[in-house]
């Protein structure tokens, strides 16, 4: 049976899980009341803190999946998600509107990433 890495973890979560050469994160949130852009630049840099902390990478990022609290905040999350991402490495992606854990938080960002050779 193959080991499963548990990181950071609570009673509830943990941040990083990896099993079978697949990182999986937790949803990211940014500073809460911030910006849409802000948010989306610490969901972005906590990823890539965390990926990094695994031996990964953003270039290994296999899906994300983005909560929007509004729709109309897309254009402005993607403005920064554009440039976070390196050509020709976009993942599959996912958006979508949905209420997030607190009314101050604009963007969660869950990615899944494979690991390092």
């Amino acid at each position: 049976m193959s080991e499963i890495k548990r990181h950071h973890t609570n009673t509830r979560m943990s941040q990083i899980v990896e099993h079978n050469g697949t990182i999986y994160l937790a949803g990211q949130v940014g500073t809460a009341g911030a910006s849409v852009a802000q948010q989306t630049q610490d969901c972005l840099d906590a990823v890539d803190r965390l990926l990094a902390e695994v031996g990964s990478d953003k270039t290994r990022i296999l899906q994300a999946v983005i909560w929007l609290a509004d729709m109309a905040d897309f254009a402005e999350m993607n403005g920064v998600w554009d440039a976070w991402v390196p050509e020709g490495q976009a993942p599959a992606r996912a958006c979508g509107e949905a209420k997030l854990a607190h009314p101050d938080f604009t963007v969660e960002i869950i990615v899944t990433a494979a690991a390092a050779g």
